[in-house]
């Protein structure tokens, strides 16, 4: 791949959001990971349960129980989740959040729309679409391709570094 080349511009392109760690800014002073916990619980109520379970938050999150366990106490200590046990099974814990973690969840919710809006308000809704529309794209494509087979390295005196 030569210097000048758009896959290496795109490389690029991906590595400088990974280097700035954009993903991993705190919101409203908590982490990203205790955020989407919140999320999470929000978005995993259900009219017919009070709460939802510790496996069920693990398996939506896709991360070990003894995290979600950690994540949950540093929420509960912050008033913003509470746990009981589950009355219709008393082994299982249920998770829900608190009026406090209900506020947090919409205000970090808001926080992210502004952001948005005002990247849309920065590249302008054209651009903004289109970005929308090729990110999209791009997902779409790494989620359905077979990853490349590993290559050999290439040796200097082949010729190509």
């Amino acid at each position: 791949m030569d210097e000048g080349s758009t896959a290496q511009t795109l490389l690029q392109a991906f590595m400088r959001f990974k280097r700035m760690e954009w993903h991993q800014r705190n919101v409203l002073g908590y982490k990203p990971s205790e955020i989407k916990l919140l999320f999470c619980i929000h978005k995993g109520r259900r009219a017919d349960s009070p709460g939802m379970k510790l496996s069920e938050i693990s398996q939506t999150l896709r991360v070990t129980p003894p995290t979600v366990t950690q994540l949950i106490k540093d929420l509960e200590s912050n008033g913003l989740v509470e746990r009981a046990f589950d009355p219709t099974d008393r082994r299982a814990v249920l998770v829900r959040l608190t009026p406090k973690g209900d506020a947090l969840t919409a205000a970090a919710s808001e926080a992210f729309v502004r952001a948005f809006e005002a990247l849309v308000a920065h590249l302008g809704e054209d651009k903004s679409r289109q970005l929308a529309l090729l990110l999209n794209e791009v997902f779409q494509y790494y989620t359905t391709k077979e990853p490349p087979a590993p290559q050999p390295p290439v040796k200097k005196e082949d010729g190509l570094c």
